[in-house]
């Protein structure tokens, strides 16, 4: 018998890729960065991109976009980038790739 029963389901296999996409992308920023993926600051920033990433994922929701696992990766980085960016840790140009789209909807949203 199958353990995973939900593995079969494609909406449940696209949002493990795009999990693991996250979480390869949050890796390789603080990787990047030179901050340990055992900061001490980490917990409360993860928590506030949380909530961010949230926030536009329903602005997502509201103009009817149904962005791609690719997408939805940006959208969480930038989310992270911005927390870090709130706890003054600067995010040095071309660690991340930029998604102007993205970017306007986390201000939209942060505001």
């Amino acid at each position: 018998m199958d353990k995973d029963q939900f593995g079969h389901d494609p909406q449940v296999r696209f949002l493990r890729r795009a999990f693991a996409g996250m979480e390869l992308a949050q890796g390789n920023l603080l990787e990047g960065l030179g901050i340990s993926q055992f900061d001490e600051r980490l917990s409360r920033i993860r928590t506030a991109s949380l909530k961010l990433f949230e926030k536009v994922w329903m602005t997502y929701s509201r103009w009817g976009l149904s962005p791609d696992e690719k997408e939805m990766t940006d959208v969480y980085i930038h989310c992270f980038a911005h927390i870090l960016s709130a706890y003054r840790i600067s995010i040095p140009p071309g660690l991340i790739n930029v998604n102007e789209k993205v970017i306007n909807i986390i201000r939209e949203v942060s505001k």
